[in-house]
């Protein structure tokens, strides 16, 4: 759908917004609601929408000076939207999409990734071929696993600017209190397990030997993948050499990339996926693990700072949140996830994407350059809220006086298990997500009879998830 009619795509848009029932007022109404009848709509600044609200808006003052300073004759205007979550704010880009306020460009999450790339978004691939000298030192600077995950059907969409991995968060006062160490960099599920158990034996009531939440990020998933499996089955568009061998041919995982992930079908009742959610149903059971709690972590932040907490699964993007909770940079660790037939890490991660409807597509273009060299990444990014998409810039200098000890566990993580793939998110990432996460609970808190019969329900659900446009 990728070379479809954008005006198409934005009558659909917001027919699936308003309902069936709307179908003749909005066919009647569209000029005026697509603002196609309005002179001049946009003309005045280069608009980039991010997830965020005033603040956050603000927060980006330096960068858009420097951008300015560089490109004099392009004015840039943040457009801060606010949203519960990613699903939220792609929902609102979708309206603004139906209503002709678009903007030209969207700082877009990997769980909306191939939603863009399919429908809404401008490939970069001729700006990348024609630009190829400014760019490569972003490239040598940036993992391919990176790059992978923002192409599609062969094409690049977007350039990662920033990431994170699942990996393991300790608190190394609950791991000393049970006589543990840190864990070795290959330590197994089992050795997990072993962890939970001698840590809820020396911990008082309160205390959670593992938090986790129910969603794509950091819940079921990262198991998934350590075990060789995943909730969808998993293959790769043709494509993409036009990159690879441009900017990655001495890359040791050359052979290995391609146009880009798909997911195409369920893959819910493959044996391996009720083998991890038993695993968990398990820590459920025995009080070593909590009910999932669906949605973010942030009120997670301060229960961990405070020591509740033994592990839980989250990314780089979390230091900076316990810094400020007060949490001294030697009380909490980190290390990859745990191993089982794989130590395959989930990640996401996030970059600008050019919209279709843009009139300013060379103006935008300029734009994403700019913010993916080192100057304006390290004037986005300060602190460590994020880990940076660059390698060169995930050094001591970020993390000093924050922690963690081994923050090179968060660029280790695609450095040393270079399969390591992207958040599960096709273009019907909403309405995959939402069968997911309808299910995960009842499936680790029921029997272990329960499993199979709720790995039926969710593979029935995605079938459905899937055939949604």
């Amino acid at each position: 759908m990728r070379g479809g009619n954008m005006n198409d795509v934005s009558r659909r848009a917001m027919l699936g917004l308003l309902g069936v029932g709307a179908v003749g007022a909005v066919a009647a109404s569209w000029p005026r609601l697509t603002g196609a009848d309005i002179p001049g709509r946009g003309t005045d600044a280069l608009n980039v929408a991010i997830l965020g609200n005033a603040q956050d808006a603000a927060s980006r003052t330096k960068l858009v000076q420097a951008f300015s300073a560089a490109n004099p004759g392009i004015k840039v205007r943040i457009q801060a939207i606010q949203g519960a979550d990613w699903g939220d704010f792609f929902a609102k880009i979708l309206t603004m999409v139906a209503a002709g306020t678009s903007p030209d460009v969207v700082l877009v999450a990997t769980e909306g990734a191939q939603l863009f790339a399919d429908r809404l978004a401008e490939p970069l691939d001729g700006y990348v071929k024609r630009d190829r000298a400014d760019l490569q030192d972003f490239f040598d600077d940036v993992h391919p696993s990176l790059v992978e995950a923002f192409m599609y059907q062969g094409s690049l969409f977007q350039l990662p600017l920033d990431f994170n991995s699942a990996n393991m968060y300790l608190n190394t006062s609950a791991f000393a209190k049970a006589g543990l160490a840190r864990p070795s960099d290959n330590w197994t599920h089992d050795d997990f397990y072993n962890s939970l158990t001698a840590m809820k034996r020396t911990s008082g009531k309160q205390f959670v030997p593992y938090y986790w939440t129910n969603r794509l990020f950091g819940g079921v998933v990262p198991w998934l993948y350590v075990n060789d499996t995943s909730f969808l089955k998993e293959t790769r568009s043709t494509g993409g050499s036009w990159l690879w061998d441009s900017f990655y041919a001495k890359d040791p995982s050359r052979g290995m990339r391609s146009g880009g992930y798909q997911w195409l079908e369920p893959n819910a009742e493959d044996p391996k996926v009720a083998e991890s959610f038993d695993f968990l149903r398990n820590l459920v059971a025995e009080g070593l693990g909590t009910s999932p709690a669906q949605g973010g972590g942030n009120e997670l932040v301060a229960q961990f700072a405070s020591g509740l907490i033994g592990t839980t699964p989250a990314g780089g993007y979390w230091v900076e949140g316990l810094n400020e909770a007060g949490m001294k940079e030697d009380a909490f660790d980190v290390q990859f996830f745990p191993k089982w037939r794989t130590q395959r890490h989930q990640f996401g991660t996030e970059g600008y994407a050019i919209m279709k409807t843009s009139t300013r597509k060379d103006e935008a273009w300029e734009w994403i350059k700019f913010c993916a060299t080192k100057e304006a990444m390290e004037l986005a990014m300060p602190k460590p809220t994020t880990t940076p998409a660059r390698r060169s810039m995930v050094n001591e200098a970020l993390y000093s006086g924050r922690g963690p000890a081994h923050w090179q566990v968060f660029y280790d993580t695609l450095d040393k298990f270079p399969t390591s793939g992207p958040i599960p998110a096709p273009p019907q990432q909403a309405a995959v997500e939402s069968a997911l996460i309808k299910n995960v609970l009842g499936a680790v808190t029921g029997s272990a009879a329960n499993i199979r019969p709720a790995m039926s329900t969710l593979q029935r659900d995605l079938e459905l998830a899937l055939r949604r446009n």
